[in-house]
């Protein structure tokens, strides 16, 4: 077989040789780890996609390397208009940021020397490839039609074989002659480049995997589809191509791609390339609320896989970031406990301390870190993140944030304690949280306590004008409402009502939660004094008035 000619029949259009493609992108320096992610333009971009541009980052920046954009875009179906501007700004907006790629350049252009940086635009590159394998004898045409496929499928799910191209079925096709090609080609019938396996499926590859360790599974012996029928290369060969053109040292992806690690290690010693290191990630898992099991995180039924829940709810970035490396690393909460105040990108990060188990996401753990992180930010720079936060996602309550001063005080309510409030998880609940020091969306929530009549209630509140004066301090303020309270029958220390119930109406709590509603709006909160103080006396008595009447 003239494997030369065949190449030439089938490629008579690239003239540029694999070598040439070698001299275009050199090696890059020597040592560093270069990472890449690799999605699908369809803008849906999830969590898991977070997940694993978190570990190309970390691996690649904690050692002087590159991380890099590249759009697999060979499906254009599934292209969606403006996704790698979501896909960027979305990575952005949680601290994740790419050296070059695509749209990563000045006004979306690309960066980087290695490119392009969309599969779409390289198929020259996978065809020159291709030619080569078909020049060596590794690579034939197939000609099989979708009827064939299918009635192979058929007959050997009946007989109960591994299903695909391989043995017998190929062998029709390897075989064909140059003549044969010609006069297929001339007939007008479409062609796939499957690769010529040299596998049987039955001696093993052992692969040294960045998280799992040594995997072991039996080699590759289908002969796989590389180009299909339109030119396009399938995601196993285009991958191969371009992780070694471009220089990739680490490749962090899903589980699920495991099964296709033979074929994937077959391409790259076919092609004579060093494979990269791979990474497989766990699968993210939460508990299923209704059984208690464990179970993947589904589009469908969990909101919090897309990463446009975390920006639509306000959860800071550094908040979701530090929860991922819990996930991420073993030991990053045993640091975190050494190392309180320290810098997160000082944490050293590892694939050894990655899970290979189902990685439980847990969106209760994610609220308790989130407020231990912003506990730690500062209060003004706090209330710059909640201003455009609500300029996205609630621009009606954006004019009254915009007031930074104000905002800035009623973050700072309770952080300086000796054992500090920890009452801020995310945007939109402390938007809830603290919407009563904005008269355009205070309301009265609860009811007065049981214990104190709607009569003493006017009462407490008449005599709580009558007395106040806005710049007493705090000890004067609070006498002042234990006076209110003894006056009144209520007990100034609850463990005397608590004690003795049938002589007092109520204690001083139940008085001061008067006072707390006609003020907040609701019956919990942080220190009414305090409260008071920022939202100034004229709305403080105009409150209180408005409950009396």
């Amino acid at each position: 077989m003239d494997y030369n000619r065949l190449a030439e029949i089938l490629f008579p259009h690239i003239d540029k040789t694999p070598e040439d493609y070698e001299a275009i992108y050199p090696p890059r320096e020597e040592g560093k780890v270069i990472t890449r992610l690799g999605p699908s333009p369809t803008g849906f971009i999830h969590l898991g996609n977070l997940y694993g541009a978190f570990v190309d980052e970390r691996l690649a920046h904690q050692n002087g390397g590159t991380f890099y954009l590249r759009i697999e875009d060979t499906d254009d179906k599934r292209y969606v208009e403006g996704a790698v501007d979501t896909i960027i700004n979305s990575l952005k907006f949680f601290g994740i940021n790419f050296d070059e790629g695509a749209g990563c350049g000045p006004d979306s252009t690309d960066a980087g020397d290695y490119g392009p940086y969309y599969q779409s635009q390289r198929g020259p590159i996978y065809q020159a490839f291709a030619k080569r394998l078909v020049s060596e004898g590794k690579a034939y045409p197939c000609f099989l039609t979708e009827e064939e496929l299918a009635e192979i499928r058929a007959r050997q799910e009946a007989n109960k074989m591994t299903t695909g191209i391989y043995g017998e079925c190929a062998e029709k096709n390897r075989n064909l002659t140059c003549e044969e090609v010609e006069a297929n080609i001339a007939a007008g019938k479409p062609y796939t480049i499957r690769l010529r396996s040299c596998g049987d499926g039955e001696h093993y590859i052992c692969v040294d995997d960045g998280i799992r360790g040594d995997v072991s599974m039996p080699c590759n012996y289908q002969d796989v589809v590389i180009l299909k029928a339109n030119g396009i290369p399938t995601y196993h060969f285009a991958h191969v191509i371009d992780d070694h053109l471009m220089r990739t040292t680490h490749v962090v992806r899903g589980e699920e791609w495991l099964m296709s690690l033979p074929i994937h290690i077959e391409l790259f010693k076919t092609l004579g390339f060093e494979p990269p290191v791979y990474c497989h990630t766990a699968v993210l898992m939460k508990l299923d609320d209704e059984t208690g099991n464990k179970r993947k995180l589904s589009k469908r039924k969990d909101p919090e896989l897309s990463l446009d829940y975390y920006r639509q709810e306000g959860y800071h970035p550094a908040a979701v970031k530090e929860y991922l490396l819990t996930i991420l690393n073993s030991n990053f909460e045993e640091w975190r406990m050494a190392n309180p105040d320290a810098d997160i990108n000082d944490f050293e990060f590892t694939t050894e301390k990655m899970s290979s188990a189902g990685a439980l996401f847990d969106l209760n753990k994610l609220n308790d870190i989130s407020k231990d992180v912003l506990l730690k930010i500062p209060a003004d720079e706090l209330a710059d993140f909640m201003l455009e936060w609500a300029k996205e996602f609630k621009p009606k309550a954006a004019g009254a944030l915009s007031d930074k001063e104000y905002l800035t005080k009623i973050l700072n309510i309770g952080r300086d304690e000796a054992k500090p409030r920890k009452d801020l998880i995310y945007a939109k609940q402390i938007f809830d949280f603290i919407s009563y020091f904005y008269d355009d969306y205070f309301v009265i929530e609860e009811r007065i306590p049981e214990q104190v009549s709607d009569e003493d209630a006017r009462e407490i509140l008449k005599r709580y004008l009558e007395t106040y004066d806005h710049s007493d301090d705090q000890p004067t303020w609070f006498e002042k409402i234990r006076t209110i309270t003894a006056d009144l029958g209520y007990a100034v220390k609850p463990k005397d009502y608590k004690k003795h119930p049938e002589e007092y109406k109520g204690s001083v709590a139940h008085v001061s939660t008067v006072i707390r509603i006609a003020v907040t709006g609701r019956s919990q909160s942080p220190d009414v004094w305090t409260i008071q103080q920022i939202l100034g006396e004229d709305r403080v008595r105009a409150r209180i008035q408005e409950l009396i009447g």
